[in-house]
């Protein structure tokens, strides 16, 4: 079987510049600035005050509802403000709690603590996630406590974990599969006891042959949970097409993965999971790729949350003199960063340093239709037709053309030979017409 989708692309990976380079700890920062909001859904609300002495681990804000997760400090020391601060990317302030290090890196009661996790009842170990506020570490953010509630209606058969990594430059789930396979392994054991699931898949891409050799022998005596090497093309790692590549099973346009019976989740949240229930540790800290060609030396690095990104960089001996744009995530779908001073958060997999020549800088010219962007779809939609209904403010024509089941991954603008903003006119598009259903 050929594991892949239709449409997509292969842009040059650069993945060779970090992905020899083992996960190193960072030490944690003087000042951590964490955001309430770092996941969909509602913004978490803080439970503690200016002055207020906190540790490693300890929650500072409850969920705001379901669809939420609360924030533990990173560090150990004195809350120093509540204020408005950058996000990592596009210039947005939102409530972060600023703390200020007390240089001892105390852990709050209980953290870390180990626990025989084989006793715990599904509704148990789903308590223990939501608790550690785990969200999605694929981009997504989305609580992990709630993707692992479906309805009751909804069975689920596959937990399919994601260990695809097809964004470009980034490297920090594949050496998270070589270096911490088991932990990986047992969160998706548990994510599998939460849903009733029967089987497991891991899907990494062939251009990770060293994390598809360690994942299928640690897999080999388990009859439940199979590891398949995926073709290389972007982007397989968005949900609906990993489960067409794993399955063959297409989501319904306006679905969810739940309505085919399946539960995709990223690596580094399976690790996450693992870490929350048998280690007791809540979702203070991930991996993050410090890479590029105009970074002094790339590493991947365990950060903790709310480490400023200069500091992250400066960790990586600085960037190089041709250095032209920083981007919070990858090139395709992340964010050219507003400020070096924006924390990491729950998401943040990559910080990518590039040079002019790699930044993607171009004027923008009249559509051609010369179709590439229908060719390349991975959803089989027409970009070009819906990014004119946009442009022209046609916006229920644009929703009839699907541009709510866009994913956003920006394959089309990349191969567009007039270089046409498409994700730009989406995103505003997809703005415009949630606006008119509030409205309505």
């Amino acid at each position: 079987m050929k594991y892949t989708f239709s449409g997509g692309y292969h842009p040059p990976d650069g993945k060779s510049y970090s992905e020899k380079m083992p996960i190193e700890k960072m030490p944690s920062p003087k000042i951590a600035a964490i955001h309430l909001h770092q996941q969909f859904g509602a913004p978490s609300k803080a439970i503690v005050n200016i002055g207020d002495e906190v540790k490693v681990g300890q929650p500072i804000s409850e969920a705001g509802g379901f669809v939420s997760a609360p924030v533990h400090s990173s560090i150990s020391g004195k809350v120093k403000a509540i204020a408005k601060i950058t996000d990592a990317a596009a210039g947005n302030k939102s409530d972060a709690v600023i703390i200020e290090s007390d240089g001892k890196d105390e852990m709050f009661p209980g953290v870390g603590e180990k626990s025989d996790y084989s006793q715990f009842t599904a509704d148990e170990i789903k308590k223990k996630i939501a608790a550690a506020g785990i969200t999605g570490m694929g981009g997504a953010r989305f609580p992990t406590h709630v993707k692992l509630s479906p309805p009751a209606e909804k069975k689920i058969n596959y937990i399919i974990l994601n260990g695809v990594e097809c964004e470009p430059y980034l490297t920090a789930d594949d050496r998270l599969m070589q270096e911490s396979p088991d932990t990986i392994i047992e969160g998706l054991k548990l994510m599998m006891k939460v849903t009733g699931a029967e089987k497991g898949i891991i899907g990494i891409e062939k251009n990770k042959p060293e994390s598809i050799r360690i994942m299928k022998e640690k897999t080999a005596s388990m009859h439940d949970i199979k590891v398949i090497d995926l073709e290389v093309k972007y982007p397989q790692g968005g949900e609906k097409q990993l489960i067409f590549a794993s399955i063959g099973k297409e989501v319904p346009s306006g679905g969810l993965p739940m309505d085919v019976g399946v539960v995709v989740s990223n690596v580094g949240t399976a690790n996450a999971v693992y870490e929350a229930v048998a280690m007791n540790k809540p979702f203070y800290e991930r991996v993050v790729s410090v890479t590029g060609e105009s970074i002094a030396s790339p590493k991947n690095l365990l950060v903790r949350i709310g480490t400023p990104t200069s500091e992250l960089i400066e960790f990586c001996g600085g960037v190089k003199e041709d250095v032209f744009k920083v981007i919070n995530g990858g090139p395709m779908m992340g964010a050219a960063m507003y400020s070096m001073e924006a924390p990491v958060h729950k998401g943040t997999s990559g910080i990518l340093c590039l040079s002019k020549e790699n930044a993607a800088v171009y004027e923008e010219q009249p559509c051609i239709s010369c179709g590439k962007c229908v060719s390349v779809c991975p959803l089989r939609l027409v970009p070009t037709e819906i990014q004119m209904n946009v442009q022209y403010k046609k916006y229920e024509q644009a929703e009839k053309l699907g541009i709510m089941d866009c994913m956003l991954c920006g394959t089309c603008a990349y191969v567009c030979p007039a270089k046409r903003n498409l994700v730009h006119y989406f995103k505003i598009g997809r703005a415009k017409i949630a606006e008119m259903k509030r409205k309505k």
